[in-house]
């Protein structure tokens, strides 16, 4: 999807959803494209369908490599505050025709694999 069609989409959902912020739905998008990438060097380049799981897991990693200490304090300040919240924006992409999804995929598939301060504050506080 072009930058310009992922934005308009983005505003689109704006209009109707105001539980998360902008930057909530550009991360979620940069991160899966962390991923696919991720997995794709994994594959041979070959490109295939993320988990939910694998979008968790790349979402971590991305928001750790791209934003450190300050990750949780962003993910905070945007909406995002647990696992599930990474489902939603993922299944909102889905109803207005951003990503496309398998018949087995499910909001389930977002289910709690870590929770946020064990993912991004505890990596950092001095033990």
């Amino acid at each position: 999807m072009q930058s310009n069609q992922f934005e308009h989409a983005v505003t689109a959902i704006l209009e109707k959803e105001e539980r998360f912020q902008p930057g909530a739905f550009f991360l979620v998008r940069e991160a899966l494209d962390f991923t696919v990438d991720r997995l794709s060097k994994e594959t041979n380049g070959e490109k295939r369908h993320v988990s939910g799981k694998e979008l968790l897991q790349g979402f971590r990693d991305y928001v750790l490599e791209e934003y450190g200490p300050m990750g949780a304090t962003i993910l905070e300040d945007w909406g995002i505050t647990k696992c599930r919240h990474v489902g939603e924006i993922v299944f909102l992409f889905i109803e207005n025709g951003v990503f496309g999804k398998q018949d087995s995929d499910t909001l389930d598939d977002f289910h709690e694999i870590y929770t946020f301060e064990e993912a991004f504050s505890s990596p950092f506080i001095a033990a």
